[in-house]
């Protein structure tokens, strides 16, 4: 598998490019973010995200990407905290051919078969149907603003209504970790090694997939996923397991038009190792210029009450 993988790398090894160019693109959002069971259970929400994207093409067709983010959030100590360059992620893809090295999403957090995020509910997304699924979180890594301390490669292929994704990922044994490496206070990093595959099929407006996780730390965990639109609703359901939960999980999500411009949303997560069930309501509604008004209440798996409301803008 690992030669597999090292090997399709080589793609990105050729010549001759033909266009390139630098894109910016990202969001902010601010607001206010309610949950009962913190310490300060209210505060002002605040982010900017940013990603920086280098595209070149080559004569033949192929396409390279280089990508980094830098971002700024606020915490519950009311503090703001900026954070990147994170390490950078490439990618070259040819037809249905995508190859995505270095810090970047594994199979799991992709989407690239199943949706394990869903509709969430909010402007920050404060409840998603995965909230319970404790096993298929802890391995779902993806491409963010810090440094990593892990080289993640994942090949995905589409050809027709079929896809097929499998992932690999290596962290090496380091005796201590330095705090540029975004692991302040840890002693040691230990060795691990992480395979992922996934496979999907959508029949028109009807999607359906499966992955599946083996990885020396967490051992296995899989997912099955079914999403889709029929007229103004889009839905997603997904369900999963692995060695260290108590239960299996189920999560859905679905979200629905009443205009052009408003949305509603609705979710429930279940089962894993959570105390309770998690369920949430929210709205959504564009106010042009790519600004949108969110908001939202819950119920999260450790039983407090959860909301929010604020804006969202995208740049």
């Amino acid at each position: 598998m690992k030669k597999i993988l090292f090997a399709s790398t080589a793609l990105v090894l050729t010549a001759g490019v033909a266009a390139a160019e630098v894109t910016l693109g990202g969001y902010g959002r601010i607001g206010l973010l309610y949950n009962e069971g913190a310490a300060n259970d209210t505060e002002i929400e605040q982010r900017m995200r940013l990603n920086i994207t280098g595209i070149a093409e080559t004569d033949a067709g192929v396409k390279l990407e280089a990508r980094f983010r830098l971002q700024s959030d606020s915490n519950n100590a009311n503090a703001v905290n900026g954070a990147g360059p994170g390490a950078a992620g490439f990618a070259v893809s040819y037809g249905g051919l995508r190859v995505d090295v270095g810090n970047v999403s594994n199979v799991f957090d992709s989407g690239d078969q199943v949706d394990l995020y869903g509709y969430g509910v909010g402007f920050t997304a404060f409840l998603e149907h995965n909230a319970a699924f404790t096993d298929v979180n802890a391995v779902a890594t993806g491409f963010g603003n810090n440094n990593i301390d892990a080289t993640t490669i994942k090949v995905n292929y589409v050809v027709g209504d079929f896809s097929a994704s499998v992932s690999y990922t290596e962290t090496r044994a380091q005796a201590a970790v330095a705090a540029s490496l975004g692991s302040a206070g840890s002693a040691a990093v230990a060795a691990d090694e992480q395979t992922q595959i996934g496979l999907g099929y959508s029949f028109g407006a009807i999607s359906v997939g499966a992955a599946y996780s083996d990885s020396d730390s967490n051992g296995d965990a899989w997912i099955l996923g079914l999403s889709g639109t029929a007229g103004a609703v889009g839905y997603s359901l997904i369900v999963g397991d692995g060695d260290n939960q108590t239960d299996v999980s189920v999560g859905g999500s679905i979200n629905y038009e009443l205009s052009s411009a408003t949305s509603i949303r609705a979710m429930f997560s279940d089962g894993g190792s959570a105390t309770d069930t998690a369920f949430g309501l929210g709205f959504r509604h564009g106010l042009g210029g790519g600004v949108t008004l969110a908001g939202g209440v819950g119920q999260n798996t450790s039983g407090n009450t959860v909301g929010d409301l604020g804006v969202v803008f995208n740049f």
